[in-house]
């Protein structure tokens, strides 16, 4: 992944609405969810929630696609694991098993 995809992807989660969305479409998985089961489980209506999906979408985190009368979105796993990757990729100066978290005693 190149930076300027990453800071693309990272500034589409910026935002509470949108972080959540694409948190329940990540649960959802690859089936995704059409936008009244979205609107429902995230509480947000009509062009507050198109606005963010739109966000999702553009920051290519997020697909949608026409089924029937409705559309579905689903998260964009490889793009997420593009951008864990892309984080991750000189964690520890090239040496990931040395990034665990602190235990606390």
């Amino acid at each position: 992944m190149e930076t300027k995809n990453a800071i693309r992807s990272l500034a589409g989660l910026a935002q509470d609405s949108r972080l959540g969305i694409f948190r329940y479409l990540v649960t959802c998985g690859p089936d995704g969810a059409v936008v009244g089961e979205i609107s429902e489980h995230v509480g947000l209506g009509g062009s507050t929630l198109s606005f963010h999906l739109k966000g999702l979408v553009h920051a290519g985190l997020a697909e949608s696609f026409a089924e029937g009368r409705y559309l579905r979105y689903r998260a964009n796993f490889s793009a997420m694991q593009g951008l864990v990757d892309y984080l991750t990729q000189h964690c520890c100066d090239g040496h990931p098993e040395l990034c665990r978290p602190v235990s606390r005693s």
